[in-house]
C-alpha cells in the first residue's frame, strides 16, 4: 500500500515536528492531540519554522502556504483517522497510555493502516500488544528537533513484518531522514542506550566531586566535539524524561547500573526540575 496520508497523534514538539516534515514532502497529515489548543500552538511553531525559512530563501511564501494547507487539526482519536495508511503516535512516554490509545487507533483505523510509536526507549512488543494488527505495528523513533534532526530509527516489534519495516523506512527516507533498523525490542534500542549511559555517567561525576556541571559539558564538548555537553543536552530534551527513562531500563534489564543517581532522584521529585518548569541542571548549578 502507498502511504499518502499520515496521521500524528501528539502535538508536542516531536509530533509538530513530524507533522510538519511529512507535510513538507507532499503527505495529506492530520494532527491531532487532547486539546485544540495544544494543536494550535503546534500548527503557530510550524508556521514561524517555516516563516523563517522562507526569509532564508530556503522555501517560498507559496511553499509555506501549500505546507501548512496540507495538515489537518483536530481532537482525539476519531473520524480524521479513518482514512490514514499510517499513524505516528508522538504523546507522552507512558507505557500505559500509549497502549490504550494504540488500542483505539487499532479500533478507529482501517485494517491496512500501519501504526508506529515514536517511542524513544518503550517496548514495541507491548504496546502492539494492545492491538489485533501487531505485524503492522513498529516504533519509528524520531529526534528532536524533527525538522532538523537526520536519523530516525525503525524498531521491530517482535511481530512486526518486513513489510512494515520496509514501508516505515520508505516513508522516513522520503521526509530525508537516514534509517538505522532496531532489530530486537530492547530498551533505549540504540541511540538512547547509549545516551542513558552518558547521562548517568555524568551525574555520577558531579556526584563524586569531580567536575563541575559547566566543566563536564565543556569537557564532553570539547575533547568528544559533541555539540552538547550532557547536562545541556537534559535540560533541553527534558530532565524529567530521563529520570523516567532510567528508571525504565532498571526495571526491564533488572540492572542497578541504571538506576538513577541519587542526585537526579532526590531534584526531580523535589520538583525543581522539569520541563513543565522551564528549569534544569543550570538553574541548579546556579543555587
Amino acid at each position: 500500500m502507498e502511504i499518502k496520508k499520515i496521521a500524528v497523534l501528539g502535538a508536542g514538539a516531536m509530533g509538530g515536528g513530524i507533522a510538519q516534515v511529512a507535510a513538507a514532502v507532499g503527505y495529506e497529515v492530520v494532527l491531532s492531540d487532547v486539546e485544540q489548543s495544544i494543536v494550535d500552538r503546534a500548527l503557530a511553531r510550524i508556521g514561524d519554522f517555516l516563516a523563517k525559512s522562507v526569509e532564508k530563501g530556503k522555501i517560498t511564501a507559496g511553499q509555506k502556504e501549500e505546507i501548512m494547507r496540507r495538515i489537518a487539526a483536530t481532537t482525539g482519536i476519531g473520524d480524521a483517522f479513518a482514512g490514514a495508511d499510517l499513524v505516528i503516535e508522538a504523546i507522552i512516554e507512558d507505557l500505559q497510555a500509549k497502549k490504550e490509545a494504540f488500542a483505539r487507533l487499532d479500533q478507529v483505523c482501517k485494517p491496512e493502516a500501519y501504526l508506529a510509536t515514536n517511542t524513544s526507549s518503550m517496548s514495541i512488543t507491548v504496546i502492539a500488544s494492545a492491538t489485533k494488527r501487531p505485524e503492522k505495528v513498529a516504533g519509528m523513533h524520531f529526534f528532536n528537533p524533527p525538522p532538523i534532526m537526520k536519523l530516525v530509527e525503525i524498531i521491530r516489534g517482535f511481530a512486526t513484518s518486513d513489510e512494515t519495516v520496509r514501508v516505515l523506512s520508505k516513508v522516513a527516507q522520503k521526509m530525508g531522514k537516514t534509517t538505522v533498523e532496531v532489530k530486537k525490542d530492547s530498551p533505549g534500542f540504540i541511540v538512547n542506550r547509549i545516551l542513558m549511559a552518558q547521562f548517568i555517567e555524568a551525574i555520577r561525576l558531579l556526584e563524586e566531586g569531580v567536575a563541575t556541571i559547566e566543566d563536564i559539558d565543556t569537557a564532553v564538548k570539547l575533547g568528544l566535539n559533541y555539540p552538547m555537553g550532557p547536562f545541556e543536552l537534559q535540560d533541553f530534551t527534558g530532565v524529567d524524561i530521563g529520570y523516567h527513562v532510567a528508571n525504565y531500563f532498571c526495571e526491564e534489564f533488572k540492572d542497578m547500573r541504571w538506576n538513577p543517581p541519587l542526585a537526579l532522584k532526590t531534584l526531580v521529585r523535589a520538583g525543581r526540575l522539569g520541563r513543565k518548569t522551564g528549569a534544569g541542571w543550570y538553574t541548579y548549578s546556579k543555587k
